[in-house]
């Protein structure tokens, strides 16, 4: 059953989060979001389509548009895609509990290549632990790796980082600059006060 651990962490007779049916999304190419989420602390939820589920990485300083910044990804449970529109507020004492905004999204586009250049599957880099896409979002585009890391004290962590192309720029800082969700163009405190719990 695909997001599982998902469905085991909420009770949706109190959360207003998706269920989520198991399937694909309506686009011809992939989607992603990233979603500001005000919980224990604040981070920015980093979700993209594999597989026919939002693979999903919790990312404490959010993404950057500077390749020499590597910003620190921990992998979640997997979410239903569904999830991409959620916005609102998780009911507190709930798995998450806090303010949810759809920073950014869109869709994507895999880069990766095996030995050979030809494509590889998104589930297929996945897995291997290296997964190269480009970004076509409101606020982020361009290439972005996400590095699964294989030793030391950090291991079973990713690494997200921008990389080097015409979308990188380190002078920007969306996640100080453009602090209102692409859907509704509201602030979390706005979410909070319009969404209760």
């Amino acid at each position: 059953m695909k997001n599982k651990e998902y469905k085991e962490k909420r009770d949706f007779s109190k959360t207003d989060e998706p269920k989520g049916a198991n399937g694909k999304s309506e686009n011809h190419e992939p989607i992603f979001v990233i979603q500001k989420h005000d919980a224990s602390h604040l981070h920015y939820d980093f979700r993209i389509e594999i597989d026919g589920t939002l693979k999903s990485w919790s990312v404490p300083k959010g993404p950057s548009t500077d390749p020499s910044e590597k910003r620190l990804a921990v992998p979640t449970e997997d979410h239903p895609l569904e999830y991409a529109d959620f916005e609102g507020v998780i009911p507190e004492g709930q798995y998450g509990g806090g303010t949810v905004m759809i920073w950014d999204k869109g869709t994507f586009k895999n880069l990766k290549k095996d030995d050979k250049g030809k494509p590889m599957s998104l589930k297929k880099s996945f897995e291997e632990g290296t997964v190269e896409i480009y970004l076509k979002g409101e606020k982020l585009q361009g290439g972005y790796a996400l590095i699964k890391m294989k030793s030391g004290t950090m291991k079973g962590n990713w690494l997200l980082i921008k990389m080097e192309d015409d979308k990188a720029d380190a002078r920007r800082n969306p996640i100080n600059t453009e602090k209102k969700s692409v859907i509704t163009g509201r602030s979390l405190e706005e979410i909070k006060k319009e969404d209760p719990e």
